[in-house]
């Protein structure tokens, strides 16, 4: 089921979807991830005319980071990722994500833009924390929920939220969907819409447009194009180099295999085994996982060419394992957990296995998911994301500026200290 209504730009029509089934898979992602092509399992093949769009985007002197963001295939924004979260009900109505998906149609039906969005009743899940914000509001009066959230739910990774094709103006495409936004956030009585973990392009837009701008940080590993781990190390300083090489050597100490497990190598006993691991993490974590068994049975049948499972074996069993998905050149890591303990297990499966698989594959960066300044010492280094938020309430909105500003000012100076302190040899 779909809702749909006519929107000035271009005579354009905005549908309001009710699921990921109320659109086709080709359609979602001819705009989500635009010029790249999944085939059977995930296998990834790219379209000709793609050269020459990131060539065009660098003549206009993007930063590097922008041109990535906005041309590179991402796993999570495919129709593949996310109708397996509805499908499996992971993300739902019963579970607080109400699907509320934006179609920008064409008068003759042509998708000329889309955006995933749902309809929440609470904040988890989400990893850009907005409860001070819910807590403040419900003291002073108001009902903070439902609130509109466009983002890759459970999935702290960067990428494109409102999807414009190339048919139209980027600008005019992104005026109708943060427009589109707001009309639902009417419709629905939602007090705001937050578009978490969006490109840096989408985020100086919505900024122009009125949305509120946040930041985070997180920590990233970037490939200099390194030809080996070894090279790598080499540009560490002498201290952290060695502290490295101690840790990889303790992690498997015990008699740990360590194994690559991507594609077709992917078994239904491989996900029994990372969904216990699973399981003991989410348990702690959030009291109880966000997804399901299910979910991973299905997201591999779609999308394994996609998936690398880093599984960790001693004396013929499982014990730890983390999961991996895998963009045109980002690794994203995305989960972990065990069955025992081990010192540094953790950072060689999460960080180190991750670095290597990188490194041979030719990505260009790792994204290690949410928080952990640990991640420092260990060649990760800190990232600005991004957010945009509209609130209706004039008061919270007031307040709610005030704080990004100082926020936004924070995030920036703990990221110089932190890059400052980096592992890396000084004058590189």
């Amino acid at each position: 089921m779909s809702e749909q209504e006519n929107t000035d730009e271009q005579a354009a029509t905005l549908r309001i979807l009710s699921g990921m089934e109320d659109v086709s898979a080709d359609d979602w992602n001819s705009v989500a991830n635009p010029g790249w092509q999944l085939g059977p399992g995930g296998r990834l093949t790219r379209d000709p005319q793609f050269e020459s769009d990131c060539q065009l985007l660098e003549s206009l002197s993007e930063p590097q980071e922008s041109v990535s963001e906005e041309t590179s295939f991402n796993p999570f924004i495919s129709h593949e990722f996310l109708s397996s979260l509805e499908e499996t009900g992971c993300a739902t109505g019963e579970t607080g994500w109400l699907p509320r998906h934006l179609l920008l149609q064409s008068p003759t039906g042509d998708i000329w833009g889309a955006a995933p969005a749902y309809l929440k009743n609470h904040s988890q899940g989400e990893y850009v924390f907005d409860h001070g914000w819910a807590d403040a509001f419900y003291r002073a009066g108001g009902e903070y929920y439902p609130k509109l959230q466009v983002s890759v739910p459970f999935t702290p990774a960067t990428g494109r939220r409102l999807f414009v094709s190339s048919r139209i103006d980027w600008q005019t495409g992104m005026q109708a969907l943060a427009s589109g936004l707001v009309q639902i956030c009417q419709r629905s009585g939602a007090s705001s819409a937050h578009i978490t973990f969006l490109t840096k392009r989408e985020w100086d837009a919505l900024g122009d447009m009125g949305y509120l701008q946040r930041t985070d940080q997180q920590f990233h590993w970037e490939n200099r194009d390194y030809g080996s781990f070894d090279d790598f190390l080499a540009d560490l300083a002498s201290r952290k180099r060695k502290a490295i090489k101690k840790e990889r050597r303790e992690a498997v100490s015990a008699g740990i295999e360590i194994e690559w497990v991507t594609g077709a190598g992917l078994t239904e006993a491989h996900w029994d085994a990372f969904y216990r691991f699973y399981q003991d993490t989410g348990s702690r974590k959030w009291g109880r996982p966000y997804l399901n068994r299910a979910f991973f049975s299905l997201v591999s049948e779609r999308l394994a060419e996609r998936i690398l499972l880093v599984m960790a074996r001693r004396e013929g069993r499982y014990i730890a394992g983390a999961l991996n998905f895998i963009g045109s050149d980002t690794l994203f890591g995305r989960n972990w957990g065990c069955t025992e303990h081990h010192p540094f297990l953790h950072f060689e499966l999460c960080y180190y296995q991750a670095i290597d698989f990188a490194i041979v594959n030719g990505l260009k960066r790792v994204e290690a998911g949410a928080q952990g300044a640990h991640k420092l010492a260990r060649g990760y280094l800190p990232v600005t994301t991004r957010s945009a938020h509209w609130i209706v309430h004039p008061g919270l909105r007031d307040a709610v500026e005030d704080y990004l500003e100082h926020e936004r000012e924070a995030v920036e100076r703990e990221n110089e200290a932190l890059t400052e302190h980096g592992p890396f040899r000084k004058g590189d």
